[in-house]
Parts: structure tokens; C-alpha cells; sequence
């Protein structure tokens, strides 16, 4: 089954781009009204579809579409599943809310960064402007029945994210703001592709720690217990990585070299590095893209 019940109020679908399981998921959010937070890319709105089917929701039933950011795994579904959802308004970093409006260049970048990934997530459609409510920090929908989503600028992955948080049960859907979580293993590993922005990132994962969430429900993939912990784990993991980077740079290493360094003094990553090396999507440079982001931001600090 692609839908899991979390509680009462809240259900995950699996989203499976081009079959892989366990790698994007969408939240949906029930009160008197409906908000699904996270549309996947193009390729799997179809599979949200079913699972918004299979919860029993009818597509006029939903209020709103929260999406972290913009990035084809998190937003580039937005205009396709619009289409189907004819009362639900798009929540959305004002950064972002251009590219979703007229996608061309956001398809052309993913492109170019993404390659033969963009390819499986598919292109994104338009969104109409008028359906679109620009979301600002500390921002509440209530959906009743004591059900609020709260936005929070969240940024250091993307100049566009928003995380956010249900205060009535204490969940928290960060976006790429607190890294992927690996379910299987319980593993975090970061997500700081260029340009990534570390201290803002740091800033960020503390900001969440404040609202005291009890649960993290991760796009990329899952639902964890211990949020507080898991914040701070991941927080201690970056610092790690930009020692190791710092390190590497000094050395003069190459980004092979360096990124073999990140998997060989990061325990977490260490630990699923085979899965990773091995994954349809996490496999095709992943890793190295990421500690390109740390590398070209350490590089820019040190001027």
C-alpha cells in the first residue's frame, strides 16, 4: 500500500517516482479543511491522486497545496495536481512563486543540474497566479477542528523554503531544511547542493528546534520520532562535513577525494554508503554533489 495512517488527522502516500518506494513522500493534512503538503514531481502526481482516493478525499475537498520549495522533487507536481483540485490555493515562498508561474527556466536548470533525474520527475506545468498565496514567516492556515499549519522560513538549502509545523500535535514537515532520513536505517545525510548556505542552514535547524516538534515528517522519507534529536544530529553532522571539506580544501584535494573522505568519517553515511552507491536515484552523484555545495560555499568564506 502507498498510504500509511500516521493519526487521526494526518496520512503519508508514498509518492514512487518511476516505481522506487521509500524515497518521496506527501503529507496529507485533515481538519474541516484539507492541505496536502509536498506534491512530488509531475511523474508521480498520478500516484497522489490514488492515494487521495484511497483516503477517501474528494479532489474539491482540498483547501490548500504547501510546498517547502520549489525543487522538481517537492514542487514540480504543483500545476499538474492543481489541474485536478479545483478549490485548493498553492503555498509557496515568494522567491518561488515566478518560476512556478512561468517553469521554463526551473526546467531548464533542473536540467542541466538533475540530468536524467529531471527526465523522471518531468517537466512542470504552469500554476495560474491567482491561485497562488505567497506564504511569510510564522504564517497560519487553520483548518479546524484544532488543526494549524504554521510556515517558517527555513532557508540555507534553497533561498526559497519553507518548513512546516502542526502545533496541535507537534509535527514538523521540513522540507530539506533538516536533511534525507533514511527510514530503513534510521540515518540522516545532508542535502546541500549548490549554492548551499551553511550557517543559514545552522540558523534554520535551530529555528525548528524552538517550536519543540515531537515529530518529523521528512519528504525525503518518512516519519521520525525524537525531532529534537534528529535536528541536532543532523546540525552536528554538517559542522563535521564542513571540517572535513575545510580540511580537504587545505590539502588541495580533488571533490572525489574529499567526497571519499565524507563517506569514510561520517559513521552515517558510512553506514549506508552501499545503499546509496546502489540507489536509482541517490546513486547517480549525490553525494558529490553535495559536497560540491559545502565546497563552493567554504571556498567563498575564505576570500
Amino acid at each position: 500500500m502507498s498510504v500509511q495512517k500516521i493519526n487521526e488527522s494526518l496520512y503519508l502516500t508514498d509518492l514512487k517516482p518511476a516505481g522506487f518506494a521509500n524515497f518521496i513522500a506527501s503529507y496529507t493534512v485533515l481538519g474541516d479543511k484539507i492541505a496536502i503538503v509536498e506534491t512530488g514531481p509531475t511523474s508521480t502526481v498520478n500516484n497522489l491522486l490514488r492515494g487521495l482516493n484511497e483516503i477517501g478525499i474528494k479532489y474539491g475537498d482540498v483547501s490548500f497545496i504547501a510546498v517547502s520549495h520549489i525543487h522538481l522533487d517537492h514542487g514540480g507536481g504543483a500545476g499538474t495536481l492543481m489541474r485536478h483540485l479545483p478549490n485548493a490555493k498553492l503555498i509557496v515562498h515568494p522567491r518561488g512563486a515566478s518560476h512556478l508561474v512561468n517553469p521554463e527556466k526551473l526546467w531548464t536548470q533542473s536540467r542541466q543540474v538533475l540530468g536524467k533525474v529531471a527526465e523522471l520527475y518531468e517537466a512542470p506545468e504552469s500554476v495560474s497566479p491567482e491561485r497562488i498565496l505567497p506564504a511569510s514567516d510564522g504564517m497560519t492556515v487553520d483548518l479546524g477542528r484544532g488543526v494549524e499549519l504554521e510556515a517558517i522560513e527555513t532557508l540555507g538549502h534553497a533561498s526559497h523554503h519553507f518548513s512546516y509545523f502542526e502545533k496541535n500535535s507537534r509535527t514538523l514537515f521540513p522540507g530539506d531544511a533538516a536533511g534525507i532520513y533514511l527510514n530503513q536505517f534510521d540515518v540522516i545525510v545532508p542535502t546541500t547542493p549548490t549554492p548551499f548556505h551553511l550557517e543559514t542552514t545552522l540558523a534554520s535547524i535551530e529555528k525548528l528546534k524552538k517550536k519543540a516538534p515531537k515529530f518529523l515528517c521528512y519528504t525525503h522519507f518518512g516519519v521520525a520520532m525524537d525531532a529534537i534529536e534528529k535536528l541536532e544530529r543532523h546540525a552536528a553532522q554538517l559542522r563535521l562535513w564542513a571540517e572535513i571539506v575545510t580540511d580537504g580544501l587545505l590539502k588541495g584535494e580533488t571533490l572525489e577525494a574529499i567526497s571519499e573522505g565524507i563517506r569514510q568519517k561520517d559513521p552515517a553515511v558510512r553506514a549506508v554508503s552501499d545503499y546509496m552507491r546502489t540507489h536509482p536515484i541517490l546513486g547517480r552523484g549525490v553525494v558529490n554533489q553535495n559536497v560540491q555545495g559545502f565546497m563552493e560555499y567554504l571556498q567563498k568564506q575564505a576570500k
